[in-house]
C-alpha cells in the first residue's frame, strides 16, 4: 500500500513537472501569455484547481513580488503535493526558459538578429501571436471574474490610467491595494446584509 502511494506521489511530481515545462518551453511573451496555456493545463486537462481558485492564486500571484508563472507554480504544487510538489512546479517552469536564454544568449547576439534577414522576420512575425496570447486570458479572466458591461469600467479605467504614466495614478500597486480594500468592503457589507436577510 505504501509503495503504490508513494509510486503515485513520484507519478504526480513528473507530471508537475512536466506540466509545467511545457507551459514554460512554449509561451513566448512573459507572464500574460502564459496564462491562456497555464489555465487549459492546469484547470481544464489536470483538474487540479477549478476556474475559481485559478482566478483567486492569479490575482495573489500578480500582487506578490517575482515572476508571475513561477508565484502560480508554487502555489499549484503546493496545493498538490506540498513543498516538493512546490520545487518541481517552479524548477519545471524555470528550467526551459534558463535554457531557451543561455542558448540563446550564447549564439544569438543581438547584431545577429538584427543583421539576419530571417531572424528579423521570425521575431517580427512572433509579435501579433504574443498580443493574442495576452489578450486570450484577459478575456477568460473577465468572463470568469462576472465581469458585466455595468462594471468594465473599473478594468478599463484602472488599465487606462496605468497606461497613462501620470504620477501616482499610473502605479499599478495603488489598483491592486484599492481593489483589495474594496472588495473587503463591498463584500463584506453584502455578506452582512445576506446574514441579517436570513435571520
Amino acid at each position: 500500500m505504501k509503495r503504490t502511494s508513494d509510486n503515485k506521489g513520484r507519478h504526480l511530481l513528473g507530471s508537475l513537472f512536466l506540466t509545467f515545462a511545457k507551459i514554460g518551453a512554449f509561451t513566448f511573451g512573459g507572464g500574460w501569455a502564459m496564462i491562456s496555456i497555464m489555465q487549459r493545463e492546469i484547470v481544464d486537462r489536470h483538474g487540479w484547481l477549478d476556474e475559481e481558485e485559478f482566478l483567486d492564486q492569479l490575482a495573489v500571484a500578480q500582487s506578490m513580488p517575482g515572476i508571475l508563472a513561477v508565484n502560480i507554480s508554487v502555489a499549484v504544487g503546493d496545493k498538490i503535493r506540498g513543498g516538493a510538489g512546490s520545487l518541481c512546479a517552479a524548477l519545471g517552469t524555470i528550467m526551459p526558459s534558463f535554457l531557451i536564454i543561455l542558448t540563446i544568449a550564447v549564439f544569438l547576439t543581438p547584431d545577429l538578429i538584427r543583421n539576419s534577414p530571417v531572424l528579423s522576420k521570425v521575431f517580427m512575425g512572433m509579435r501579433p501571436a504574443v498580443v493574442a496570447l495576452i489578450i486570450a486570458p484577459v478575456i477568460t479572466s473577465a468572463r470568469s471574474a462576472k465581469i458585466s458591461w455595468r462594471t468594465a469600467w473599473i478594468p478599463a479605467g484602472a488599465a487606462l490610467l496605468i497606461w497613462s504614466g501620470w504620477p501616482v495614478v499610473s502605479n499599478p500597486i495603488l489598483y491592486v491595494v484599492l481593489g483589495a480594500v474594496g472588495g473587503y468592503l463591498w463584500y463584506g457589507r453584502s455578506g452582512g446584509r445576506k446574514e441579517k436577510e436570513r435571520e
